[in-house]
């Protein structure tokens, strides 16, 4: 592969592509050249895949058929547009319409309407996207999309992840190009250094200075490895791009490998990701196919190469020296730093690890500088923010934020509030290793400092937001659990420390606790924090200490009270039945599993405490609202 040729397959394909960044009357003048006259992408990603988008795919491309208007109409799967709750979603170029949770039967409605006659059904559409007027609003323009910058997630929902030529056609290759022919290895860790990127998985340490050490490293061979390992509950973030856009972290390893002296790279990505290592399996061999994976790249003398390691599952193998152990074919167990891996990692060589969010943005960099990159963010957090926004949100879903945006901004405007009209009470970020933001921290900017001091994390990037039904002991209980399961118990402190904790939260949440737990945790936590041997078991407190922190209330009210003010800790409620709403329906005596509860056709029943089992079936049940717990 040449740059000419390059630039050839660029110029052939992006005209096609860019119907799909371009709306009406730019769109229409495109689509007229690329002999299609209407592009339909529909989201390819696990999300959307679980809601059925295969389905839909499958009546589309049958209606289209039986409408005798295949060859006019191109279909793209696509990776994650963001909108996971709005899954399946397919949306219809040049016009931008936006179609949500598709349905087979609505696709032939789509297909008659829009595609054969001309007119947008605009009940199917998002309804964010429709004007008062009747017109279509671009995506740019709704509330979750407005705030976003998407440089991590430029391709995903606008290219076909399985076609290089599409990837292409979007500047692919073209950093990598630059880099090969006109930057020194020097050059190249310079720009990333300049450019702030610091590493998206979690400890937020500089790209640059990684590399800059790496390079420094003596040694015959070197390595680059990813770290798409990404375990934190709730996180889909490096899952999407590498479901959307393999491409651009191929090219950034193949950078990173020139910049360090390294031939050969590794991604680990764990086998429950099933479409990613399709797709990335699919983009290797399309990359050593074009020439950009090998030997000679681009004419410049570098050689490389890279495979996939797949993990099964283990949450400590996102520690760097674990993940390192386990592509040896060890167990993943961490190891004592000194030595960083940039000194001796994989095989004993230097290497270099970054996720894959980190990876997404070194072609953008590259391309575009580190002064247009530093430009974005605040000033110790450039560029942008990957989060996979869930919990107790309208807009579930896949968000990518410049540095510095509140957490009011995110789960207002781009998220949509909390459902039902609830309060919004706190945001964990930082999965196990995190902290609970309280609501009183709403204004807080997020970037890597901010949340270190209010006692919380960036993480790799999962922010799972709770409402005011939400159990702040609970909660950190739930994370415990996680880290206790996943701990490869290597070392006491962790080993030990996270199930004693566990079960100083298991007693306090059944009623059981003590006052003098609370300093026992406290004292715990930090033994834990000083001597655990890797992040996992240095972090597991920050959950239990976060939501003591903002929300000793809810401690002392389980451990002096006896109660659980979310009413969430079944131990600690009872349920009630208020006479004056009870219609004597008799529905919940009947659905009670226990026969907890009694009382005759239209008179006030009553539940058996000493019967009840606690298991929430009467309220759910009931059409009255005549049901509270106490």
């Amino acid at each position: 592969m040449t740059i000419d040729e390059l630039n050839k397959i660029k110029k052939e394909h992006e005209e096609l592509v860019l119907v799909r960044k371009l709306v009406k009357e730019q769109g229409e003048k495109l689509a007229e050249k690329t002999g299609y006259r209407k592009q339909i992408l529909v989201c390819g990603g696990t999300g959307c895949t679980s809601s059925g988008s295969k389905k839909v795919i499958e009546a589309l491309e049958k209606s289209l058929k039986e409408n005798g208007i295949e060859n006019e109409i191109l279909v793209v799967r696509t990776g994650c547009f963001g909108l996971c709750s709005l899954g399946p979603i397919m949306i219809v170029y040049p016009e931008g319409a936006f179609y949500s949770q598709a349905t087979p039967e609505g696709v032939e409605r789509i297909v008659k309407e829009h595609l054969v006659e001309g007119h947008v059904v605009t009940d199917l559409l998002y309804k964010e996207t429709v004007h008062s007027d009747g017109s279509i609003l671009s995506l740019s323009e709704t509330p979750f999309y407005k705030k976003q910058l998407r440089i991590a997630l430029r391709n995903c929902g606008v290219i076909d992840p399985e076609n290089i030529e599409e990837y292409i056609a979007m500047d692919g290759y073209q950093a990598l190009a630059k880099v090969l022919t006109s930057m020194s290895p020097d050059d190249v860790i310079k720009e990333v250094l300049d450019s702030g990127l610091r590493g998206r998985g979690g400890g937020g340490f500089p790209t640059g200075r990684k590399w800059s050490f790496a390079r420094a490293s003596q040694g015959d061979v070197k390595y680059v490895c990813c770290n798409a390992d990404e375990g934190d509950p709730g996180a889909f973030m490096d899952r999407s791009i590498l479901e959307g856009d393999p491409q651009c972290i191929i090219e950034a390893m193949i950078i990173a490998g020139y910049a360090i002296g390294a031939h050969h790279g590794f991604v680990y990505v764990r086998a429950e990701y099933p479409i990613a290592v399709q797709r990335l399996r699919i983009a290797i061999e399309q990359a050593k196919k074009y020439g950009f994976l090998g030997k000679n790249i681009f004419g410049s003398g570098f050689d490389f190469d890279m495979e996939i390691r797949l993990g099964a599952g283990a949450f400590v193998c996102g520690e760097e020296t674990a993940l390192m152990t386990s592509i040896e074919g060890n167990r993943g167990e961490p190891h004592p730093r000194p030595p960083f891996p940039a000194v001796k990692g994989l095989f004993g060589k230097p290497t270099v690890l970054n996720n894959v969010e980190t990876y997404a943005n070194i072609a953008q960099i590259i391309l575009n500088g580190s002064e247009w990159y530093s430009s974005i963010g605040t000033e110790k957090s450039r560029g942008t923010k990957v989060f996979a926004l869930g919990g107790k949100i309208n807009n579930v879903g896949l968000v990518e934020i410049p540095m510095g945006t509140t957490l009011r901004e995110i789960v207002e405007e781009i998220g949509g509030g909390i459902p039902n009209g609830k309060k919004f009470k706190a945001a964990q970020t930082g999965g196990p290793s995190g902290g609970c933001i309280p609501a009183e921290h709403i204004d807080t900017p997020i970037d890597y400092d901010s949340l270190i001091e209010i006692g919380s994390m960036m993480g790799s990037g999962g922010m799972i937001i709770l409402d005011e039904d939400t159990c702040m002991v609970d909660i950190a209980k739930f994370y415990l659990e996680f880290t206790v399961d996943e701990s490869c118990g290597k070392c006491t402190p962790c080993r030990v420390g996270t199930q004693k904790l566990l079960e100083y939260l298991d007693k306090i949440t059944k009623g059981n606790g003590e006052p003098e737990d609370l300093e026992r945790i406290n004292d715990l936590a930090e033994h834990m924090q000083k001597s655990s041997l890797c992040a996992l078991g240095q972090t597991a407190p920050n959950p239990i200490l976060s939501t003591m922190k903002y929300f000793k209330d809810e401690y002392i009210a389980h451990i002096y009270d006896k109660k659980c003010p979310a009413g969430v800790c079944k131990s600690l409620i009872s349920y009630e039945i208020i006479p004056d709403k009870c219609k004597g329906c008799t529905l919940c005596a009947r659905k009670c599993p226990v026969g907890a509860i009694s009382g005759t056709v239209k008179q006030p029943h009553v539940i058996d405490s000493k019967k009840c089992i606690k298991c929430g079936v009467c309220m759910s049940n009931c059409r009255f609202g005549a049901i509270k717990t106490v």
